[in-house]
C-alpha cells in the first residue's frame, strides 16, 4: 500500500515537471549576426573626420552601391536599404545603452534611423539627412544594410568609427529663452536700482 502511494507521488511529481516545462515561454530566437553578413556595401558620408554637425540644423549626404569586389549580380537579392547613424566607440564607453553587439536585435550602436529606401541593383543610391533634433550630442558613423525580400539584412557596409564625425544635440534651453532671460535680469536689475534711487529721496524729504 506504502509502494502504490509512493509511486503516485512519483508520477505526480513528474506530471506537474512536464507540465511546468510545457509552459515555459520559447527562448527568444536570435537575430542576424553581423559577423556573418558580407560588407558588400560601398558606404560614404559627406562629413570629414571629426566635423561638428548640429542637431536641428545641419545636413550630410549618404551614398550606397555594391562594392566594386563583388561580382556582378551579388545585389540581385536586396530589396531595400536602410541607413543608420551609429555611435563611435569612443562614444560608447562606459555606456551600456549604446552598446554594439553582434546580434542585430540587440545591438545598441546603431539607434538612429537615417533613411530606408527601394534597392536599385547595380546603382548608387544617395540620402541627403537634416541631422534630427533628437540626435544626442555624441561621435557618430554611418552603417547601411540591404534588406531582402522579407527585410532581413543579408548584407552592410558603413564609413566607420575612423572616420566618425561629432553632432551637437540640442541641450534644451533655446537661444530666445536664453535672450528673455538676459532682458529679464538686467530689466531686474534697473527696477531694483529705480526705487533704490526713490527710496531715498524719500528718506532726505
Amino acid at each position: 500500500m506504502a509502494m502504490a502511494r509512493q509511486g503516485g507521488a512519483v508520477s505526480m511529481l513528474v506530471l506537474l515537471l512536464l507540465l511546468g516545462a510545457c509552459s515555459l515561454p520559447a527562448p527568444a530566437a536570435a537575430g542576424v549576426l553581423l559577423s556573418t553578413l558580407p560588407k558588400a556595401l560601398a558606404v560614404t558620408a559627406s562629413p570629414k573626420p571629426g566635423q561638428v554637425l548640429h542637431s536641428g540644423v545641419d545636413k550630410l549626404t549618404v551614398t550606397w552601391s555594391l562594392n566594386a569586389t563583388e561580382p556582378a549580380g551579388a545585389d540581385a537579392a536586396y530589396k531595400s536599404v536602410t541607413v543608420k547613424l551609429c555611435y563611435a566607440p569612443v562614444s560608447q564607453k562606459d555606456r551600456g545603452w549604446r552598446k554594439s553587439n553582434d546580434d542585430l536585435k540587440k545591438d545598441k550602436a546603431c539607434q538612429f534611423m537615417v533613411t530606408e529606401q527601394a534597392y536599385a541593383a547595380g546603382a548608387r543610391g544617395s540620402f541627403e539627412y537634416t541631422v534630427a533634433r533628437d540626435i544626442p550630442t555624441a561621435s557618430y558613423y554611418v552603417r547601411a544594410y540591404a534588406l531582402d525580400a522579407s527585410g532581413t539584412q543579408v548584407a552592410y557596409g558603413q564609413t566607420g568609427p575612423a572616420t566618425a564625425f561629432d553632432v551637437a544635440g540640442i541641450t534644451g534651453i533655446h537661444a530666445s529663452i536664453k535672450v528673455a532671460a538676459g532682458v529679464f535680469s538686467a530689466f531686474s536689475v534697473a527696477a531694483l536700482a529705480f526705487f533704490f534711487v526713490i527710496e531715498n529721496r524719500k528718506k532726505n524729504k
